[in-house]
């Protein structure tokens, strides 16, 4: 094998993992279907998120709507941290290694679970500054994910790790125009960094390792309206916009020795619009004890069609992927039961839409539509001081995967073919604590 087919063919292999960057920073099997992470707010997750543009119910509304932090009426903090426990187990179905591995390839395993326990913390602070203007900051990682395959395992060349981290920096203000109406407008600064990893052919028979890490920072906004009506209703209406990303970072690759393969390495750059969403709440007090609670999400993933990944040196691009994702909904009602002055409990559904669908499904997202059930609950053990807490279990569709999948500029022998099914589940524990002061 010449020195010029192991750089070119490595090249190739890698462009697999440079735009399957967008891949992974899609990928939330952990939550809320597609690639946004809904664990924004402890108190929430009883309701399995119902209503939670309309809650009002600490500062943590303002991720969902920052008109919310309207009706807060002292300064408060809240703190939360969600434990996501993902099962995404693989099993086999007769997948293909490239042919031009020519029989010397490991086969892998054909059984692997790619889940793990993601820890999520997120942090408010609402600020009332008069009788009608409240200002309110949160922290909070809007996507995320973190899924591994053994390694190696027989869908190696179309994934093995998968990473992605997000911060989101929210400052909002909020006016209540009266006890009817308020408005809110929030800016988002996020910061998104993105590692993966999978197999590649440097040429026939031999194979090695691609790595990609990229980060980058970019504004958004959100804003929206909360309505009180004199029946209690609230009514809350709300918008995130989408954040274009224009990650940038490096490529790795390197034979199974760990040595590095200059010619294939180097810089790269990869487009990625994180889409925007619309959403509806409603909360309904029922009697002093009771609220019920509901809303629908809509999320533009349709922006999410075509990734390229480009060598920026020269434009080109080393791979690209065709998504073909379709915009997504989501439906959720919830109950709330006060039961004291100290406790008080929650209970919610909802059903997930997948943006993915079967024809569009790989190894590094394979997602499908979910159910979610929730039990929660909140102790008050004084004026100022609650603590929230809640469980959630997330039904999978167990979805098939076929997914065939070349090396750009390559002959056909590298292509690689993935097919099994996956089964899938989530678990969510969320705990908040929330003090309240003047």
């Amino acid at each position: 094998m010449s020195s010029h087919t192991l750089s070119v063919n490595a090249r190739r292999g890698a462009g697999v993992l440079l735009a399957a960057t967008a891949l992974s920073t899609m990928s939330t099997d952990a939550r809320a279907a597609g690639f946004a992470l809904l664990e924004q707010t402890g108190s929430g997750a009883g309701y399995s998120y119902a209503g939670s543009a309309a809650s009002a119910d600490d500062a943590s509304v303002m991720y969902f709507n920052p008109a919310g932090l309207g009706l807060i009426t002292e300064p408060q903090v809240a703190v939360a941290l969600h434990g996501i426990d993902l099962s995404t187990k693989f099993d086999d179905r007769g997948s293909v290694l490239p042919p031009a591995g020519l029989g010397a390839l490991p086969g892998g395993a054909t059984r692997s679970d790619a889940g793990d326990v993601i820890p999520l913390p997120n942090a408010y602070v609402a600020w009332p500054i008069t009788e009608h203007l409240t200002f309110g900051f949160g922290i909070n990682a809007p996507f995320g994910l973190v899924t591994e395959y053994d390694d190696p395992w027989v869908g190696r060349f179309q994934g093995i790790r998968s990473e992605l981290v997000t911060i989101n920096a929210n400052p909002a203000i909020a006016y209540r125009m009266n006890d009817y109406v308020s408005f809110g407008f929030g800016v988002n600064y996020q910061y998104a960094d993105a590692e993966l990893t999978n197999a590649v052919l440097l040429g026939p028979g031999v194979e090695g390792r691609a790595e990609l890490d990229v980060d980058d920072s970019d504004w958004g906004w959100n804003a929206g309206v909360l309505f009180t009506l004199p029946s209690r209703m609230r009514i809350g209406l709300s918008y995130r916009s989408r954040v274009d990303y224009s990650l940038s970072g490096d490529t790795t690759v390197t034979t199974l020795a760990g040595d590095p393969v200059a010619a294939a390495s180097g810089p790269t750059t990869v487009e990625i619009t994180f889409p925007d969403s619309a959403l509806v709440s409603f909360a309904q007090p029922v009697g002093e004890r009771v609220e019920l609670r509901a809303d629908v999400m809509w999320t533009n993933w349709s922006e999410v069609s075509r990734i390229a990944a480009l060598n920026p040196a020269t434009g080109l691009p080393r791979d690209v992927l065709e998504f073909g994702f379709e915009d997504a909904w989501r439906i959720a009602f919830g109950i709330g039961y006060r039961a004291s002055e100290r406790w008080s409990f929650r209970a919610g559904t909802a059903w997930d839409e997948s943006p993915v669908t079967d024809r569009t499904r790989t190894v590094r997202l394979p997602d499908a539509n979910r159910w979610w059930l929730s039990l929660g609950a909140r102790w008050q053990p004084t004026e100022r001081f609650t603590v929230d807490a809640g469980y959630v279990h997330l039904f999978v569709d167990d979805p098939d995967i076929l997914h065939v999948r070349g090396q750009l500029g390559a002959p056909e022998s590298f292509t690689s073919v993935v097919r099994g099914t996956y089964d899938s589940a989530v678990d969510i524990l969320s705990v908040q604590l929330s003090w309240s002061f003047r």
